[in-house]
């Protein structure tokens, strides 16, 4: 039996507070102004185009707090619908400005001429004599945009308002204008914004979620509460049950969407039901922003809205699940996320094998991330070690090393902070796990063992430079060159250098989350060191030779140098080598100019056929993706390793016999896994819409 979760209406209410409302008689929209003020409502609804924020000429009037009020709109007495009134306060922002008069005396018309005498004014100068006319200060007028959004409403409105220069003083407030009203539906979550044509500041905003028909008080006048279906929200397992109590005979319509900010709503499942009805959603569906509308099948029906999961833990970490950080070249990015979700981003610095990703004050300040909107790095040029990471509320959510996917593997590389002051004076460091060190400098670090070759790498240009502004740059310098020299210096008794192995990765392109994946696992394995050959990382050479050609060299090369091949298999591998098997005489067709694994099936199906695969070949696959009975018998004639709880095993085959003490095979097990496991995160689907029969979402009595 399915387990009650929480019970609530259609129009899900926090108080049970009950409402009256104050009712309006009539459609028309209306606008009116606190006294000494005077306001116009234009005529229909305009297009919302804040536009950018401009410096002020002047005193001018900005909005300064949003204050609502529901209302009720009746054309007759119980015919009504729920109305949001919207009351924008206003102040006078910016310096104070006075006029002078040159040729005649004049004063506003609220000031009496009495005191325009004791300003020492000349009611009528003569033309040899300027006259002495009192400052005047001028009245204001503003144009105010409200816009509305509540799914699947959308309006802006623009109200005139005009304040007599009496009222005219910096800093203080001169009362208000209110609209009447919005029309929303019950139960909805409303967002208000208001700003001034043109924009002297950020917008207000406000979000407000209605009531429903339980708090309301005159809810026998809204005809839609008159036969509300009710909603109960179980779980039963991994499953969600929504059940909706609607009569036999009553028909409705029901859909979910995504209530997003910022941009509009999107629709993700709609049907026209009769009732009883259960829909069943799975866990994985669940996000915070999932919200429930649910109307009567009747003409001009007013729509009542849900957002239940807006709270719900397990709804945020399916959120973090499916979004995702993209690198849009030559220097954008986005978060991409199905829901708006406060996050501040930072830009790191990762090096390889050791240890956390290292944050980068400039030159990216942490700052506020807008969901789906392209943000752009203040960056000369990217870098594999560069990363990304996002937090919510102080926590780490994602990591990702962007440029890694275009750029190749992390490098070995020394990234240099050059700090600039005063007087063209300058210092750099070097950073470091402990932190960043001075150039030059005494110690026994990487970096103060190689500060002059660092610094005169540098002043060379055979560093990298990232970042160059006023306040310093960052430079990426190679340390491939002095690995000797390091060694050299190390004390006597450090562990040697291991000799690096070739390993050739193949593996299906199944989707982009596997290809990362993919990706993590050859940038790890290049860290222990072994020398790593994906596709990835060669798509030019494979446009230049084609996928089969490009395999034959590097299946020659790896074999020649004692490497190994490695198969990765995922459910798109494992299709692949199935469907050439049972067709048992050529290779599945290419898919694309970069499928090496398709075209590579015509060279490594007959080497395990006919004997030759071991001692050349492993398996490998990941544990939550394949089960380990998925992968073909014919490949078990060779080690088939589960990652990563297998990679012990497996990076001590890749590197060979007594390549490494098993305390440190253990340990570079754990550095790889833990390369693996964002990545590893990321591969979980995205929830699908709960029509999509893939899901194994039902709708039935």
């Amino acid at each position: 039996m399915p387990v009650p979760w929480f019970l609530l209406s259609l129009a899900l209410g926090r108080s049970p507070v009950v409402l009256s409302l104050e009712r309006l008689v009539g459609p028309q929209d209306v606008a009116r102004c606190s006294p000494g003020l005077s306001c116009h409502l234009w005529d229909g609804d305009m297009i919302c185009l804040p536009g950018s924020i401009v410096s002020t000429p002047g005193p001018v009037l900005v909005p300064t707090r949003l204050q609502t009020e529901l209302v009720l709109r009746c054309y007759q007495e119980t015919d009504c619908d729920l109305c949001v009134r919207v009351a924008v306060h206003l102040a006078v922002h910016g310096e104070h400005v006075t006029y002078d008069c040159p040729c005649e005396c004049v004063w506003d018309a609220h000031e009496d001429p009495e005191s325009v005498r004791q300003h020492g004014a000349t009611p009528a100068p003569g033309p040899e004599q300027p006259p002495a006319c009192p400052l005047l200060t001028a009245s204001l007028q503003a144009q105010v945009v409200l816009s509305f959004q509540a799914y699947p409403t959308a309006r802006c409105v623009l109200l005139e308002v005009q304040v007599p220069a009496t009222l005219v003083q910096p800093g203080q407030s001169v009362g208000s204008v209110v609209f009447d009203c919005f029309e929303a539906a019950l139960g909805s979550e409303v967002r208000i914004w208001s700003y001034t044509q043109p924009r002297y500041q950020k917008e207000l905003n406000l979000t407000q979620q209605l009531p429903d028909c339980r708090r309301l008080e005159v809810r026998d006048s809204i005809q839609s509460c008159w036969a509300l279906p009710w909603l109960n929200v179980s779980a039963d397992g991994d499953d969600v049950r929504l059940v909706l109590d609607v009569s036999e005979e009553q028909d409705f319509g029901l859909s979910l969407y995504w209530n997003q900010v910022p941009g509009p709503s999107k629709a993700l499942w709609h049907r026209n039901l009769t009732g009883p009805q259960t829909i069943t959603l799975n866990h994985t569906d669940l996000l915070p922003c999932l919200c429930i509308q649910v109307w009567p099948l009747k003409p001009d029906s007013t729509r009542t809205s849900i957002c239940p999961f807006r709270e719900a833990s397990r709804a945020y970490q399916n959120l973090w699940l499916v979004a995702r950080l993209q690198l849009l070249p030559p220097r954008g990015w986005r978060l991409d996320a199905p829901c708006s979700v406060p996050a501040t981003a930072t830009l790191c610095w990762q090096a390889p094998g050791r240890g956390a990703c290292q944050p980068l004050v400039p030159p990216l300040l942490q700052e506020n991330v807008t969901v789906n909107k392209v943000l752009e790095f203040p960056l000369l040029r990217g870098h594999p070690n560069l990363c990304v990471q996002v937090s919510n509320w102080e926590k780490l959510q994602l990591q990702e090393c962007l440029w890694a996917d275009s750029l190749g593997p992390l490098k070995n590389d020394m990234l240099l902070v050059e700090i600039r002051g005063p007087h063209d004076n300058r210092s750099l460091c070097a950073l470091e796990p402990s932190g960043c060190t001075p150039l030059p400098s005494k110690g026994s670090t990487r970096a103060a063992r190689l500060g002059e070759q660092l610094l005169r790498d540098v002043q060379l240009g055979q560093c990298l430079q990232l970042w160059d502004d006023d306040l310093g740059a960052l430079w990426a310098c190679p340390m491939d060159k002095w690995w000797l020299r390091l060694l050299k210096d190390i004390h006597a008794g450090a562990e040697p250098a291991a000799r690096s192995r070739a390993a050739l990765l193949l593996y299906s392109a199944d989707d982009a989350g596997f290809e990362r994946l993919v990706g993590a696992l050859a940038s790890a394995l290049c860290q222990l060191p072994l020398r790593v050959a994906v596709d990835l990382w060669s798509r030019r050479e494979l446009n230049a030779l084609g996928p089969l050609a490009w395999f034959h060299a590097q299946r020659r090369q790896t074999l020649q140098e004692g490497g190994t091949v490695v198969l990765l298999f995922s459910p798109g591998a494992v299709a692949l080598c199935c469907e050439w098997m049972q067709d048992g005489t050529s290779a599945p067709g290419v898919r694309g100019p970069h499928d090496a694994f398709t075209a590579s099936l015509s060279c490594v199906l007959p080497d395990f056929l006919q004997g030759r695969a071991p001692g050349r070949y492993v398996g490998a696959y990941f544990d939550t993706l394949l089960h380990p009975d998925a992968v073909p018998p014919l490949f078990r004639t060779v080690p088939v390793f589960s990652l990563p709880s297998q990679l012990p095993d497996f990076i001590g085959t890749l590197q060979g016999p007594g390549s490494t003490r098993s305390g440190r095979l253990a340990e570079r097990a754990e550095q790889v896994s833990r390369a693996l496991q964002p990545a590893l995160d990321s591969c979980f689907r995205p929830p699908a819409g709960p029509g999509d029969s893939r899901d194994g979402t039902r709708v039935g009595t």
